[in-house]
């Protein structure tokens, strides 16, 4: 694949760099198509391949070296993506379309509990892999466009001894989305405080349905 060739270059085309605690794109090859900013990487759909890229800091090469480590430890089970290729600052990853859970309550998409239920397979399979799943948010959990899950961002995966608590406080949360009076849509600016308040601990914890 004469595509093979261009990774390399690609992500060099890409210049971002860290301002007030926030990553910010500078310029790009045209060819890359901006998916997303996070904490630490830009992702980018190459053209309109099968093919995403996700771009580091360049500071943050080490983090790009581990998390595609966990990819490969991860590869065969079906709710993560495949690494194609990794350099010094970038992964190379299928291209995944659908929605993030933010997304999701952000446009009014339901979820479903059957959803939760995926993304706990998923953890499992991960788990059993010797990786510890940790920083599940609504951001690093997509709902394809066929219907299936799809966990991204897995640095944490092998950064922690062991797995905290925020997947099974979302799954507390999801408690209370699923009563008829609560908003099924969600405008980001709350969202992010929510968020905000989660990180400070300033939430009341939910109990979880067991039955």
């Amino acid at each position: 694949m004469a595509l093979l060739s261009q990774f390399g270059s690609l992500a060099k085309s890409v210049r971002i760099e860290k301002k007030y605690g926030k990553i910010k794109l500078i310029s790009h090859d045209p060819m890359l198509q901006w998916i997303g900013t996070g904490r630490s990487a830009v992702a980018f759909r190459i053209g309109e391949t099968d093919l995403a890229i996700k771009v580091f800091l360049p500071e943050l090469d080490q983090t790009a070296l581990e998390e595609a480590e966990i990819y490969r430890l991860l590869e065969g089970i079906s709710y993560y993506p495949h690494l194609y290729e990794s350099g010094a600052n970038y992964l190379v990853m299928s291209y995944i379309d659908g929605m993030t859970l933010f997304d999701c309550l952000v446009n009014g998409v339901h979820i479903s509990k059957a959803y939760l239920d995926e993304v706990d397979k998923a953890l499992q399979q991960a788990s059993d892999r010797g990786l510890t799943p940790s920083d599940i948010h609504l951001r690093n959990i997509l709902m394809t466009n066929q219907g299936s899950v799809k966990l991204i961002d897995v640095a944490r995966f092998r950064q922690v001894k062991e797995q905290d608590t925020q997947w099974e406080d979302l799954k507390r949360a999801y408690t209370i989305y699923e009563k008829r009076y609560f908003p099924k849509k969600i405008s980001p600016f709350w969202l992010n405080q929510i968020a905000a308040l989660y990180k400070r601990q300033l939430l009341p914890k939910f109990e979880r349905k067991t039955s």
